[in-house]
């Protein structure tokens, strides 16, 4: 019988996706996914289905022609532009919204939005810092969007701290975003855009995609499906 954690830990090595593997024993994702997390009891017929799946993949070598889930982030620095300009706009000129809050903003858009959906929104590459999940991307686009003047970087204090704030400069072009991605948005919004920064880093902390991630290596997309109660935004309901 298979241990707890295991099956996760044997499509890690073989590099297969969760969905992948659902279709190959013909089961549906969330069933998989509850007896991944230890929520569901496997049966006998599953396991050595799922034993006969791994062992065929390993046996072929057939993981590389695998359609499977992209785990590296497919990156859109042009959507992130917008959806930076949009919340800025929104929610730029709070006293508790500065670089690191964005940060945080960012990370539940892009992980929530990936956990619903199983798509990329912005699709930015997070790494694990002392702080919280952080885009390397930012500083990056950042500086080329202060060039262009699409915003202005100011300086404030919040609580006597130093902060970094933006201000936009232009306005947010929303043809590039589907009204999906702009709900998602909006509710991220309105459950995180009022936290300080201290507050959303320990949030983000107990999130399971930063916990089972090493200190500087970047944050898999993948571990959006086993997060907990407090941060998921998916009903996993049995099918």
């Amino acid at each position: 019988m298979f241990k707890k954690g295991e099956i996760i830990k044997k499509r890690k090595e073989l590099k297969v996706s969760q969905n992948e593997l659902a279709l190959r024993i013909n089961m549906s994702r969330p069933t998989l996914n509850k007896i991944e997390k230890g929520d569901r009891k496997i049966t006998p017929t599953e396991e050595t289905k799922i034993r006969e799946a791994f062992a065929q993949i390993k046996d072929s070598e057939l993981i590389n022609n695998i359609n499977e889930r992209i785990n590296i982030p497919e990156q859109n620095i042009k959507k992130f532009k917008q959806v930076l300009l949009y919340v800025l706009e929104k929610v730029g000129a709070k006293p508790n919204v500065g670089m690191t809050v964005l940060y945080k903003l960012f990370y539940f858009i892009d992980f929530d939005y990936y956990e619903k959906y199983e798509q990329q929104l912005m699709g930015l590459t997070y790494f694990k810092n002392t702080h919280g999940p952080t885009p390397r991307e930012f500083k990056k686009v950042i500086d080329q969007m202060k060039i262009d003047e699409e915003i202005e970087q100011v300086k404030s204090t919040y609580f006597k701290f130093e902060q970094k704030k933006f201000l936009p400069r232009v306005e947010a072009d929303l043809s590039l975003l589907n009204g999906r991605e702009l709900d998602m948005i909006d509710d991220v919004l309105k459950r995180y855009a009022d936290r300080s920064a201290r507050e959303l880093s320990d949030m983000t902390h107990r999130d399971m995609p930063w916990q089972a991630s090493k200190d500087g290596e970047n944050i898999d997309y993948e571990f959006a499906f086993y997060r907990p109660d407090e941060f998921s935004v998916r009903n996993y309901e049995e099918l």
